[in-house]
């Protein structure tokens, strides 16, 4: 039977505390995710960025303004798809780096569950 008596529960949270004896897994590839993250936020916005810049330094009299729209419109469309991947990986690394930590207690409250079966059978509308 698990003890919800803890006494040391976890700082600033009533309702989870750590299990006693819980073993918590080494950091992994998500640490190593993680710290490449801003590197990487920063390489997409700037390639995209100077791509657009170097479209407009490079524009003669005769480039249509149409042509540089759509490459800003790409560009733009480019980093958010990208910040979009970046933050989905980052969301991922987190609930690796939360299902890697300590056990918590979640079910505080007492389950209906016996370790024997009841004495009297279960009615058919138990069963649903």
């Amino acid at each position: 039977m698990i003890d919800n008596r803890n006494p040391d529960p976890t700082p600033g949270s009533p309702f989870l505390r750590i299990l006693p004896n819980s073993v918590r897994s080494p950091a992994g590839l998500e640490w190593r995710i993680m710290k490449k993250l801003p590197l990487v936020l920063l390489a997409t916005t700037l390639i995209p960025a100077g791509a657009y810049l170097l479209a407009v330094l490079t524009a003669g009299a005769d480039t249509d303004q149409k042509q540089l729209t759509t490459i800003a419109i790409l560009a733009v469309a480019l980093v958010v798809t990208l910040w979009t991947a970046i933050l989905t990986v980052a969301i991922g690394c987190a609930v690796v780096w939360i299902m890697k930590g300590p056990a918590y207690v979640a079910d505080g409250y007492p389950v209906s569950d016996r370790d024997r079966p009841r004495a009297d059978p279960p009615l058919d509308s138990d069963r649903r």
